[in-house]
């Protein structure tokens, strides 16, 4: 070292500072607004970048999504005092980072000037078209109704809107143990309610299962009378088809009689009006 010029050594100093400022990086998630002279003229993406040294400087802006959250006091739709935390999740917009650098000066001026005014605006003008029980119990539809109010302020702006949550609803605590001690009564009486209908249903059960028995106790009783109905058709008919064959055929009389004999000769005989009873036994 002693024996380099103090000229050269200079020089070779200023080069290296000269070449240290010819590049940058610009982080994952974020995009650099090329400044020259404090004006922003261009934005480039992450990555390995060279600018003009001392002239030229870069800012970064995130381009991720961002949450912003706030506590906010308000009034339910009755006048109920409640206090709410809500947040947002918000991006900006990739190719406009450059456009809202230029008219707002970053993340942090565009968040106080322009986004929080709004949300506490969008959420303030909510909550108090709500009761506090509504609030409590359908918080997604309150959540939906700031995010509607809140993208409609924000259409304007180079950022999206990707959700709203309500993180935290406090209500006064005499109002919350009025609240629960009328959801338990109201459970209670639901609980009464299904006990009733199940016996309801099981009266029911036992009022169909007796119609179903008398309904066939009948069928039977319809079943046999019918049966007995077409048994004595069967037999009226027979009746009267035997009492045809005997007007016919009168010898079928006798043709029965032979067929029933039993091969003796009977005890006792009528005669005629002028002939006693005798008896044929008597030799």
């Amino acid at each position: 070292m002693k024996s380099l010029p103090l000229k050269s050594i200079f020089t070779g100093l200023t080069a290296l500072t000269i070449m240290y400022n010819s590049f940058y990086t610009v982080d994952e998630g974020h995009v650099g607004i090329v400044m020259r002279f404090s004006e922003a003229k261009s934005q480039v993406d992450p990555g390995l970048h060279t600018k003009v040294p001392f002239i030229d400087s870069v800012k970064e802006i995130e381009v991720r999504t961002r949450k912003n959250q706030e506590k906010m006091s308000s009034s339910t739709k009755e006048q109920m005092p409640v206090t709410v935390s809500v947040s947002v999740n918000w991006t900006v917009e990739k190719s406009a980072a450059l456009e809202l650098y230029i008219k707002y000066g970053g993340l942090d001026q565009f968040e106080n000037r322009i986004l929080d005014p709004r949300f506490r605006s969008a959420t303030k003008d909510v909550i108090p078209q709500f009761d506090a029980e509504k609030l409590i119990q359908d918080r997604a539809y309150a959540i939906k109704r700031i995010e509607e109010r809140l993208i409609e302020e924000m259409s304007g702006y180079p950022v999206t809107v990707d959700n709203i949550q309500i993180e935290d609803i406090k209500l006064p605590k005499k109002y919350l143990t009025s609240i629960e001690t009328k959801q338990t009564e109201k459970n209670l009486a639901d609980a009464e309610k299904h006990k009733l209908a199940r016996q309801n249903l099981e009266a029911q059960r036992s009022v169909n299962t007796a119609k179903a028995t008398a309904d066939g106790i009948k069928y039977v009783a319809i079943a046999e009378a019918e049966a007995i109905r077409i048994k004595g058709l069967a037999e009226a008919e027979s009746i009267e088809a035997k009492a045809k064959a005997l007007i016919n055929n009168p010898l079928i009389v006798k043709l029965t009689e032979a067929q029933n004999w039993d091969g003796k000769l009977p005890a006792t005989m009528l005669g005629n009006s002028n002939m006693p009873i005798l008896d044929m036994r008597k030799k």
